[in-house]
């Protein structure tokens, strides 16, 4: 094929809406062992706007193309690839740039998606619901009918918490900061959404029955961190896996004291990079399963094609949105 593709590209950290463009570049050639997937949809998540401003632990040799996460669809193989086949729908791994047309890939990274699901919801399966199945699964064994607590419920791995935990049979109490999101988290599955506040204890011993509370999962930290941990059990842990708030932990010394919390952290790409293929499929199982039925749908809030990119990252990095922002091909 000699025709080119779009991609979004950035040569120096800064405000993406100042520092990024969309550059043609030609159109990718697999080696041996590679695929070439066309991407259908990549979301901007929070990670890909840090990594564009210089804030993220890795930084890609620049000149770089954004994207942690996207799907697409294999439209040519190299001579050794064995086991996938062109047209199949793809999960693509976090280190390739998904923003762009389309891209050559190690095929052995890829995931298959099962045919049921769309390339917009395949696209949104890494990240988020892949978290929340690791916080739900990785640090306290939870038994049928316990409660977990979060913050920042509103976000899409917290929509994912509330999802996976009902299916798992456990009870979630949900933090947010707005009143009006109240109705909507109880609807998908929230046994208790409450908004955040200096009595957030006592309304959550209310609404729990006093019930103990062995896992709370951190998206925000600062003062919201703080009321969580004082929500938990002794011996709890809090998993920290987001800093929406831009604050360091304050965690008072009574409460490692005298409650004996744990604190545990999770970087997701972390866990990718360390787990063998038959551990990542083995992951995603469970996930494709649950998006067969027709949960973990990330809400899309606007859909964006790849020449609008200025535009998407600018509404990316707006806050209060009622979802996803996500590039379309």
């Amino acid at each position: 094929m000699n025709r080119n593709i779009k991609a979004v590209v950035y040569e120096r950290h800064g405000n993406p809406a100042e520092v990024l463009r969309v550059a043609t570049e030609p159109w990718p050639t697999p080696a041996p062992d590679e695929a070439v997937v066309a991407v259908r949809a990549a979301p901007l998540n929070p990670a890909d706007l840090n990594a564009i401003e210089g804030k993220y632990p890795v930084r890609p040799q620049l000149p770089a193309t954004p994207g942690f996460e996207g799907a697409g669809v294999i439209v040519d193989l190299g001579a050794n690839v064995q086991g996938i086949t062109a047209g199949a729908l793809v999960i693509l791994p976090h280190n390739v740039g998904t923003w762009r047309e389309a891209v050559a890939v190690k095929a052995g990274e890829l995931v298959a998606v099962p045919p049921e699901i769309e390339p917009v919801h395949a696209a949104m399966l890494k990240i988020n619901p892949m978290t929340a199945w690791r916080l739900l699964h990785d640090y306290v064994d939870l038994k049928n009918g316990e409660w977990l607590i979060q913050n920042a419920a509103n976000s899409a791995a917290g929509r994912a918490v509330i999802e996976i935990a009902r299916d798992l049979g456990y009870k979630s109490v949900n933090i947010v900061r707005r009143a009006e999101l109240i109705e909507e988290l109880r609807v998908e599955g929230g046994d208790v959404v409450l908004v955040d506040g200096e009595n957030l204890r006592e309304e959550v011993k209310n609404a729990t029955s006093d019930a103990p509370i062995r896992l709370g999962l951190n998206a925000v930290g600062g003062e919201s961190a703080l009321r969580l941990a004082n929500c938990l059990a002794p011996g709890a842990t809090l998993v920290t896996f987001g800093a929406m708030s831009l604050q360091p932990l304050k965690i008072p010394n009574g409460l490692l004291i005298f409650k004996d919390l744990r604190f545990r952290g999770i970087w997701i790409n972390k866990w990718y990079d360390n787990a063998t293929f038959s551990e990542r499929m083995e992951a995603f199982r469970p996930l494709f399963e649950m998006a067969k039925r027709g949960l973990l749908k990330a809400k899309v809030e606007k859909a964006y094609p790849i020449d609008d990119a200025k535009a998407a990252v600018t509404h990316a990095a707006q806050g209060k949105r009622s979802g996803k922002i996500i590039f379309e091909f």
